[in-house]
């Protein structure tokens, strides 16, 4: 019986999605499920995997619903233990999913939420992509290794979260009432820190596998690093991910932080010609969070907030802060 179900959300990815899953196919564990979730591609790339692979199972969507909502269905249709989510433009190692089950499997207390692989440019096979993601008081997200020699980054560890580019999941702990689903607002960029900061607000860890492998193009839906859509919904994602996670205290002892990271953000965007739509994306994460506090559903994040002891927020705290440090070790 598999053990995992690999979700894989398609937008236009006909250059890449035959490859993709022909290295899922060629890998070392064959009993596996397969879903592909398709947002309303017009290239032809759903009805290639409709047509080429009658062994995954598609669900289509008539327009692109967003990176969350699309994992989200997948989630939602697997039965499995636990879900790998991997991006449609990557190619994957031959044991890219049996050392991701191996570091699920030796967990025998299920403390470890989520698991991600190594990612490896895939035309640059000499530089890291993302050997786990780490979160800042700065209010930035990072990719460890980004860049870097791969061989630097050979041994597993714990990280803030999992890139959900390539990535495992206990999928018990995905139910609503424990961790939940990726959070559909996010749309796309940062669910992955914000479900990973969830889970360590509930006591659990994400977790580097450094044997399990994945070579990745980088950026083929949004089209590049940076870009207007990208800019905008990072910066607004950035701000929502603050409000929703830190309690009000912990907001304002990182104020002085916050501030300044967000200042160099802008500053950093304005000089590529985007700082108009940071700026932009920044207005938008402070009206969305306004509109669901006075919806009332910010309570659900004051209520989990007043439950989690204290402590825990405090080590997350220090993590934080040691974060900081990390961005020039990278």
């Amino acid at each position: 019986m598999a053990k995992s179900t690999v979700v894989i959300p398609n937008f236009n990815g006909i250059k890449y999605i035959g490859a993709c899953l022909d290295s899922l196919y060629m890998g070392t564990i064959k009993d596996l499920e397969v879903v592909v979730v398709d947002n309303g591609s017009a290239d032809g790339s759903m009805e290639l995997v409709r047509d080429q692979y009658p062994q995954v199972r598609l669900i289509a969507n008539k327009k692109n619903t967003g990176f969350c909502h699309a994992v989200n269905q997948g989630i939602q249709a697997s039965t499995t233990p636990y879900v790998i989510l991997l991006n449609n433009d990557t190619r994957v190692d031959l044991s890219f999913v049996h050392e991701l089950e191996k570091v699920m499997d030796a967990d025998t207390e299920k403390k470890i939420f989520s698991a991600s692989a190594k990612l490896i440019s895939l035309y640059e096979k000499d530089q890291t992509d993302d050997a786990g993601d780490f979160y800042c008081a700065l209010g930035w997200a990072f990719a460890r290794g980004k860049g870097k020699n791969p061989d630097r980054y050979r041994r597993d560890c714990e990280i803030f979260a999992a890139c959900a580019g390539a990535a495992i999941y206990r999928r018990e702990l995905l139910e609503e009432k424990r961790v939940g689903l990726f959070d559909e607002v996010h749309f796309a960029y940062l669910e992955d820190i914000d479900i990973g900061y969830r889970a360590k607000i509930h006591g659990y860890i994400n977790w580097f596998a450094a044997n399990s492998i994945v070579y990745h193009a980088g950026s083929a839906t949004s089209g590049s690093r940076y870009n207007a859509f990208k800019t905008r919904i990072v910066a607004r994602n950035s701000v929502y991910l603050i409000y929703k996670n830190m309690p009000a205290a912990q907001i304002i002892l990182n104020f002085p932080l916050l501030f300044a990271g967000y200042l160099t953000k802008l500053m950093f965007f304005t000089r590529k010609r985007l700082g108009k739509e940071y700026l932009m994306g920044f207005m938008d994460g402070i009206r969305i969070s306004m509109k669901i506090s006075m919806e009332g559903k910010g309570k659900t994040y004051r209520k989990r907030q007043k439950k989690v002891s204290k402590m825990v927020y405090v080590k997350i705290q220090f993590g934080l802060w040691r974060n900081l440090f990390r961005l020039f070790e990278m």
